[in-house]
């Protein structure tokens, strides 16, 4: 079932959300539907303008680190298009 959530905010505020959201190929509802479901999930609001990890991209990376540090899953570095091509298709 949906509902309706009223808010006040700047007209500029909301014209440039929009703008932003649109850009990114979203509405400003379906960023704020995900900005209440985040609230929801971790039980924090961050305002920030510095990137920071989320606790599952954290986790990927730990074991994307792994893989590097035991040397698996990856490929050798190719200065030629062909070689990387005939690799690929080894595989």
């Amino acid at each position: 079932m949906k509902t309706v959530i009223h808010i006040r905010t700047d007209k500029e505020v909301k014209e440039n959300a929009q703008k932003v959201a649109a850009e990114l190929g979203l509405s400003l509802s379906h960023v704020i539907n995900a900005s209440l479901r985040n609230l929801i999930r971790t039980r924090q609001v961050i305002f920030s303008d510095i990137p920071r990890m989320t606790p599952e991209l954290e986790q990927l990376l730990g074991r994307v680190e792994k893989d590097i540090n035991n040397k698996k899953n990856l490929s050798p570095k190719f200065d030629d298009i062909d070689k990387a091509i005939e690799y690929l298709h080894s595989q």
